[in-house]
């Protein structure tokens, strides 16, 4: 790894990794996507874009308070976090069981920094989907491609 690049931005390794720069935009027409231009869906990549996604967004929450005050008792916080965190895994992947463990990986990194996700105990189902989220089983429910709109 280079520590002086690190040093630069602690995003900026992350983003070398996927062959993007800081700053640098990529055009993707999304009506003809193209297979080149998707992630291969990893753990590695569904951890390292979700957890930057969460903390870029805590990061953002603290700098604005009038937001946070906004998206109060932290389960809109936390929905619109995960949120970000899925999209970004699913569409950056095309894969849809990537962006629902983004989502869960998110929730996780956000009470793991903030210590709760919302009011009285609310988000135990938040917290538990990660294990199952590739299991089938019927009387749970399904993987994304199975549960249908």
């Amino acid at each position: 790894r280079d520590r002086g690049l690190h040093r630069q931005h602690p995003r900026s390794v992350h983003l070398l990794r996927y062959g993007l720069h800081q700053g640098q935009s990529t055009k993707v027409d999304w009506r003809n996507p193209d297979p080149s231009d998707r992630i291969k869906p990893t753990y590695d990549v569904v951890n390292d874009l979700a957890t930057e996604v969460t903390l870029n967004a805590m990061e953002q929450y603290e700098q604005f308070p009038t937001l946070m005050e906004d998206h109060f008792g932290g389960s809109q916080r936390a929905g619109v976090i995960a949120a970000a965190s899925g999209l970004t895994c699913s569409i950056g992947t095309g894969n849809s069981n990537a962006g629902l463990n983004g989502w869960y990986l998110s929730m996780l990194v956000h009470k793991d920094g903030w210590s709760r996700l919302g009011f009285f105990g609310y988000d135990l189902q938040d917290q538990c989907g990660s294990a199952n989220s590739l299991s089938i089983r019927g009387d749970e429910g399904a993987i994304g491609e199975l549960r249908g709109p």
